[in-house]
C-alpha cells in the first residue's frame, strides 16, 4: 500500500469554509452593530427590549469564535 502525496489533504466542504474565523467574526460583528442599531431606534419598544440580549449575544459570539482555527 503506497501512500500519495496529495491523498493525505482532505477536501474542505462548505461547512468546513464556513466555520472558519473571517466569515463568523463578520456574522458576530454584525449582530453586535444590530443590537446597538436596536437599542438607539426610538420606533419599536420590543426591539429597544431585544437589544441588550442581540448585543450580548454577538459579544459571546465574537469571543468564542476568536478562538476558532485561522
Amino acid at each position: 500500500m503506497s501512500l500519495d502525496a496529495n491523498s493525505s489533504i482532505a477536501h474542505r466542504g462548505l461547512a468546513d469554509h464556513m466555520l472558519r474565523r473571517g466569515p463568523l467574526e463578520a456574522v458576530a460583528t454584525t449582530i453586535i452593530a444590530a443590537g446597538v442599531v436596536m437599542l438607539m431606534q426610538p420606533f419599536s419598544l420590543t426591539l429597544y427590549s431585544w437589544s441588550f440580549a442581540t448585543t450580548l449575544f454577538g459579544t459571546v459570539m465574537f469571543t468564542i469564535v476568536s478562538k476558532v482555527r485561522e
